[in-house]
């Protein structure tokens, strides 16, 4: 049975949304009245929003000061009373005009106190009534009235009885729809004796407005009444039954929602028990760490923006995830935080000296930073970009130069990089997104300061996904990085107190906006003496701590690691010699695992048994018994060499040049320039003009496997070719590199440092240089020069008169040239 609803009439608007009444009491309500008991004047009780039907048994709670006062004054005779709609039910103090003109008279059956003083009556409601004067209006309404009469439907009338039983159906269907409907209420609407109350009470129970309910009572006609209540109940049909298809096509939603919803209530009480919610927790701990943080006010403000947005997302949404991690990219990013600089300039160049041997430049350029920044106190940190070839330490130097300067070291390696996000970050609004690797190592290295390497910067590709280097271009721009904007980030970074140090082998390949913004310093190959200090400073204990071999337990002296440079090695840089020392120490390992003798000291003798067969001979003076052989200077990837240019001439006609030894263009040009040079000085030299119609000339470099290129041996080839054709020899010991010009100007070349030490190395004693060379020659150190004489020159005539010696070969098979019939002839 559906629980009945006391519905507050005068003291509460209402408008009842279910069904509420008990059908039973429709059944055992009595419509007649005791005329005895009914006055000509009736009392009138307001109702907001109520319209009740005869044949209504329900409670009435009274509370304003009229109705009190009407029902406190009934006596027990004085039982009736009438009950009226008012037309607006927000009025308090109704007036007669407020007052629907058709009401129902109702029987006052009991009045219950209830506190405040208000009370509750239980009436029966019994005929409709009309009033038509209202005599009195205080202390509360009387009116007199009149009984409207219904007029009655017969129950032989078909359409009657069949508007009734739709009326039945559909308020059955409707109750089915609002849930299940008690049995007994089922029972009470299908009985046949329940018909003739109907229709009282399904209009009394309708979830409808007052106004219309109050057109359906003032309706006479039965049948009218009834034909009317059943539309109306279509209509309400048909909205309830749109309304539950609402709420089934949204209750899977809903019950997953109250799902989830009842789930995090669970755990946030289960997480309140260990301690608290773990969220709000989380929250309070970045809050905390913020309070700490150097930043500005501005990056306060963005991170106190998003951490209220993380306060609004719910921890199982995917968002969250990505939100968290971004506030703790901005946490953990040291704004503002730096490691004080050590500006100790003994200290720094003792530490720079420990740790890599030569780099001169280098190091001066680092001890200049320092001066300034310990003078100024405050100084934009330069761009430096090392150059070399592989393996002379670049690399290294960087950490050397953060330790020098007691800051963080990072590196970072950018060959082979495509992707500019590599760079600048991805934006967040990609699944996965992060901080581009700048914010990153900054990140890592905890300091705004660190000293920074970008290594292998000439390694740097582009396609599809952007060009890094060009977004390299607005990190290593100090006027710019002082706000470098991180895609992921999305707030300007401060870059411009980190030391940039780019690595690089080759500049051909880094484009010039990015070489513009860098300060370039040229760290040049080894040399022999250089490697030898190195191994014996550096590598050698280095490896012995590798191979758990004690220090004092082994060691190569200098002439065996000079043995093993020339010949074992060929390289610019050390990385080879390191591991044929490592070579050597596995060997010397196996020994002591073995208990085996071992050489305490590894002697030249002893290469062949550890490092096998010599790889490389050094090239030597060969002499100078041949015409036309001379020999030239070469720089190369893995330092400097000596190389022979070699000519000599054939009968022939047309006076063809040959050139031969994988040269490359440029030195190609160099021999034929060389060639019209000596054509066009024949007679200066002593050469007849004519002789060039009937010799070939072939000019060849040996070594014809390699690879050789450049300008240099512009000199050497116009020597050789000046010997080969006046059968002159060529200067002991001497060995020269410059550039020709077809007016016979010797111009400078590169790789000067190299190219000296090769030449020491082979026995030459003279060098000829362009004049312009001196100065390379200046910043070589003074004990790699020593024993060596050099010639500087202008003009290739100042080259030929030193080079060439007034002696000719003397060797019957050599070639001489006489002016005899214009002939190329053999002395014999």
């Amino acid at each position: 049975m559906f629980q009945r609803k006391i519905y507050s009439h005068d003291t509460e608007e209402t408008n009842p949304n279910y069904i509420s009444f008990i059908a039973d009491d429709f059944m055992d309500n009595n419509k007649e009245i005791d005329n005895s008991l009914l006055p000509d004047i009736i009392p009138i009780l307001p109702l907001r929003n109520t319209v009740i039907f005869p044949g209504s048994s329900l409670p009435i709670s009274v509370g304003r000061e009229k109705s009190l006062k009407l029902i406190k004054s009934l006596g027990k005779k004085q039982r009736y009373i009438g009950l009226v709609c008012q037309k607006d039910g927000t009025i308090e103090n109704p007036e007669s005009d407020d007052l629907y003109p058709v009401g129902v008279i109702a029987e006052v059956m009991r009045v219950i106190e209830l506190a405040n003083d208000n009370l509750s009556i239980i009436i029966q409601a019994k005929k409709r009534f009309e009033w038509n004067e209202m005599v009195q209006s205080e202390p509360f309404f009387k009116a007199r009235y009149k009984i409207r009469e219904s007029i009655p439907a017969s129950k032989d009338d078909k359409e009657y009885v069949a508007i009734l039983d739709s009326i039945r159906d559909t308020m059955i269907q409707m109750l089915q729809l609002l849930g299940e409907p008690p049995k007994e209420l089922l029972q009470t609407l299908n009985n046949e004796a329940f018909l003739d109350m109907l229709v009282s009470y399904c209009a009394t129970n309708l979830p409808i407005d007052s106004r219309e309910k109050q057109e359906l009572l003032d309706i006479d006609d039965e049948k009218e009444q009834a034909y009317r209540l059943l539309m109306i109940l279509n209509r309400e049909m048909q909205v309830l039954e749109l309304k539950m298809n609402i709420q089934m096509k949204t209750r899977e939603d809903l019950n997953q929602q109250q799902k989830e919803y009842y789930l995090q209530q669970q755990l946030k009480t289960i997480q309140e028990e260990l301690g608290g919610n773990v969220q709000q927790i989380e929250i309070d701990e970045f809050r905390k760490k913020a309070k700490e943080k150097k930043w500005s006010k501005e990056v306060a403000d963005i991170f106190e923006k998003e951490v209220k947005k993380l306060e609004r997302l719910n921890p199982q949404s995917p968002d969250y995830s990505v939100q968290y991690g971004y506030l703790q990219t901005i946490l953990e990013l040291p704004w503002n935080e730096f490691t004080p600089d050590n500006f100790d300039l003994k200290n720094a160049q003792k530490i720079l000296d420990r740790d890599h041997f030569g780099m001169e430049k280098v190091k001066e350029r680092i001890i200049e930073h320092l001066a300034v920044l310990k003078l100024k106190g405050d100084m934009k940190s330069p761009i430096l970009c090392l150059y070399g070839p592989p393996g002379v330490g670049k690399t290294s130097l960087g950490k050397s130069i953060a330790e020098a300067l007691n800051r963080k070291y990072v590196r970072i390696s950018l060959g082979g990089l495509h992707d500019e996000a590599e760079i600048r970050g991805h934006r967040r609004t990609y699944i996965g997104a992060i901080p581009g690797r700048i914010i990153q190592n900054i990140q890592k290295a905890g300091s705004s300061n660190p000293v920074f390497v970008l290594d292998e910067i000439d390694k740097i590709g582009s396609d599809f996904r952007g060009d890094p280097a060009s977004a390299l271009l607005e990190v290593l721009d100090p006027e710019q990085n002082s706000a470098f904007h991180d895609n992921y980030l999305s707030i300007d970074y401060d870059l411009s107190k980190v030391l940039f140090i780019a690595t690089a082998n080759n500049l051909n390949t880094v484009p010039q906006p990015l070489l513009d913004r860098m300060e370039l310093i040229n760290v040049g190959g080894y040399i022999t003496e250089e490697k030898i200090e190195i191994a014996a400073r550096h590598l050698l204990p280095k490896e012995l701590d590798n191979h758990g071999i004690p220090r004092d337990a082994f060691n190569i002296p200098k002439k065996t690691l000079e043995k093993i440079i020339e010949n074992y090695t060929r390289e610019s840089g050390v990385r080879e010699l390191e591991k044929q020392i490592a070579k050597i120490l596995r060997k010397i390992a196996r020994k002591i695992a073995d208990n085996q003798e071992y050489p305490k000291e590894l002697q030249v003798s002893d290469l062949n048994e550890y490092l096998g067969v010599e790889p490389y001979t050094k090239e030597s003076y060969q002499g100078n018994e041949y015409a036309g052989v001379v020999t030239g200077l070469a720089w190369t990837a893995v330092g400097g060499e000596i190389l022979f240019v070699e000519s000599s001439l054939s009968r022939g006609k047309g006076s063809k040049l040959t050139i031969t030894g994988n040269l490359g263009d440029v030195m190609k040009e160099s021999a034929m320039l060389a060639m019209e040079y000596i054509r066009s000085h024949a007679e200066e030299l002593g050469i007849d003009p004519e002789v060039f119609e009937n010799w070939n000339t072939h000019i060849h470099v040996p070594e014809g496997a390699i690879p050789k290129d450049g300008p240099s041996a512009g000199i050497t080839m116009i020597t050789s070719l000046a010997s080969a054709y006046t059968q002159r020899k060529v200067k002991a010991n001497l060995a020269m590199t410059g550039e020709i010009t077809l007016r016979g100007k010797v111009l400078p070349v590169g790789g000067i440092k190299e190219k000296i030490l090769a030449a020491k190395r082979a026995g030459i004693k003279e060098i000829i240089l362009s004049a312009e060379n001196k100065k390379d020659i200046d910043e070589i150190k003074p004990s790699y020069l020593k024993g060596l004489k050099f010639h500087y020159v202008n003009d290739v005539k100042e080259v030929l008169d030193i080079a060439l010696l007034k002696q000719k070969v003397k060797n019957p098979k050599d070639f001489a040239i006489k002016k005899e019939k214009t002939e190329l002839q053999i002395d014999n």
